[in-house]
């Protein structure tokens, strides 16, 4: 493993946002480095503990899905000029950075569900819906959806996501982008569904960000990652129970045990957690991208 970064911090290098994971500087030029961090968040607090390797994992996985994908949609990522970045950035950022051009964001979250678990099965189980439409009655916890589901998020002011229905994106971005965004998301989910499958793995839900680059409608931010994926091991897949995945469920789960309010500041891990978190993560990436880190 190589050394824990917890603040991405550089002489020469402007701030463009801190956000709970990464660390975004301007270039120059007027494009971007994202810097992936060890800092993981748990129920929308940055928790005091970071977790080895997830920077490299988060970044890694994206390069690889953002080459897998580049056919079905282009992307923000931008090919080294005559200096490699990594020549002229810190060392032990390498792993943990990709180059970007500055998107005109759309302020939504793509999510798509080909199983309903977490927040799609809380309003199952409330109102028979999922995203405010209508599903079949019946359906377990874990249950896989007849098709996957296009469940768009948007972020509210206390920084949770709300989720909205196909009808209010409309209405929030107009009908024609909307279903761009829609039509996209579910290819990209059929493409990964289909790896992770062949991989012994089930991707549950995830969510896609999308942008405007030059006028192209572009996908952002990171992809199809243990921090925006739920990814299960088909073997231990059962309808009617939570299931064991890759990502940072491995945390909550500890930090449901603890009497804590879920508000800052949050409780430091212990060594276990840390280490059975970062396991999951290296093998996520091993297994759906074949990618292995020293």
């Amino acid at each position: 493993m190589t050394p824990v970064l917890t603040s991405a911090v550089a002489d020469g290098l402007d701030v463009f946002r801190r956000g709970k994971v990464r660390d975004t500087f301007q270039l120059h030029d007027g494009t971007l480095l994202m810097v992936a961090t060890d800092r993981i968040s748990a129920f929308d607090v940055v928790l005091p503990t970071p977790v080895p390797d997830k920077g490299r994992v988060l970044t890694q996985m994206s390069l690889w899905w953002f080459g897998e994908t580049r056919n079905l949609v282009p992307n923000h990522l931008l090919p080294d000029g005559e200096t490699p970045l990594h020549e002229s950035i810190p060392a032990g950022w390498a792993e943990r950075s990709m180059h970007v051009a500055r998107a005109q964001r759309i302020d939504v979250e793509c999510v798509v569900r080909g199983f309903i678990s977490g927040s799609g099965w809380k309003e199952y189980r409330e109102s028979g819906t999922l995203a405010g439409e209508a599903l079949a009655p019946g359906l377990l916890e874990s249950s896989r959806l007849p098709l996957p589901h296009f469940t768009p998020a948007v972020k509210r002011d206390d920084g949770h996501d709300m989720n909205i229905s196909r009808s209010q994106l409309r209405t929030l971005v107009g009908a024609e982008l909307a279903d761009r965004l829609e039509s996209t998301s579910l290819r990209l989910f059929d493409l990964a569904s289909a790896r992770c499958e062949g991989a012994g793995i089930y991707l549950a839900d995830t969510k896609f960000e999308f942008g405007f680059i030059e006028g192209k409608l572009s996908l952002i931010d990171e992809v199809l990652t243990p921090d925006s994926s739920r990814f299960w091991e088909i073997s231990a897949w059962r309808e009617g129970a939570t299931v064991p995945s890759f990502d940072k469920q491995f945390v909550r789960d500890y930090l449901e045990t603890l009497d804590w309010d879920k508000t800052p500041p949050g409780p430091e891990l212990p060594e276990d957690v840390v280490r059975g978190t970062t396991e999951r993560y290296r093998e996520a990436a091993r297994r759906i991208c074949g990618i292995s880190l020293s």
